[in-house]
């Protein structure tokens, strides 16, 4: 059973999001101590957290700062505030949805139930995950998946995105990404990599994601 941590300090809305949650068979624990949500998020191990942003002693984009630091357990935001500079805060911090108040209890468990999904496998355990920029890159099923929309990779896509993601603000030339695609000593015309980097990026755009990988003028490439 899956589950699910709300970090919510409205305890009326709390209570009323952990009962729904317990009618459609989760496991749920809601947090008290807010000023040591890390501590009970270590504690509790929950595979998704619900978080409000407006919240006593640090803000939900602190704990979220801090929970990535240990865990790609994926993270829904809840808000009032609708700005277009929170919901980007959210997702650079590494949140995986945004949630504005005031809002339908099945849309949260929609949500819910789509991100458990995408994020763990049918059995047990979790996936592994590579997030950037709110794309994020399952290590285990080769899957790119952006906004709620997801792409299967190809052997040479996913090979690409994992190289660029893992060094992502880095500039890598295109000579690395060769070595890395093509491990061995045949050799591989430069125009090759140009038709998978084109092939990829149309892929991408499939799911939203435009101008993902940049081309930097005789260096490479980089996502940043």
């Amino acid at each position: 059973m899956y589950k699910i941590m709300i970090i919510e300090d409205d305890r009326a809305l709390s209570d009323n999001i952990i009962e729904m949650l317990i009618k459609w068979d989760f496991n749920v624990c809601g947090v008290r101590d807010y000023s040591n949500i890390l501590s009970e998020f270590i504690e509790n191990k929950p595979h998704l957290v619900v978080m409000d942003i407006n919240l006593p002693y640090f803000d939900g984009f602190y704990w979220c700062n801090k929970i990535r630091e240990m865990s790609q357990c994926p993270i829904i935001f809840l808000s009032s505030r609708d700005s277009n500079m929170d919901i980007i805060m959210a997702v650079n911090m590494g949140a995986d949805d945004y949630i504005t108040k005031p809002f339908s209890m099945d849309v949260l468990i929609a949500k819910i139930s789509a991100l458990i999904r995408r994020t763990y496998s049918y059995g047990e355990g979790a996936s592994e995950l590579l997030e950037c920029n709110g794309a994020i890159l399952n290590l285990t099923y080769k899957t790119l998946s952006y906004n709620e929309r997801e792409i299967e990779l190809t052997k040479n896509e996913f090979k690409i995105m994992l190289f660029l993601m893992k060094n992502s603000g880095k500039t890598i030339s295109r000579e690395r990404i060769m070595r890395t695609l093509w491990d061995d000593d045949n050799f591989i015309s430069d125009n090759t990599l140009t038709v998978n980097i084109n092939r990829l990026r149309m892929r991408l755009r499939d799911i939203g994601l435009y101008d993902f990988i940049k081309t930097k003028k005789g260096r490479g490439y980089e996502i940043s």
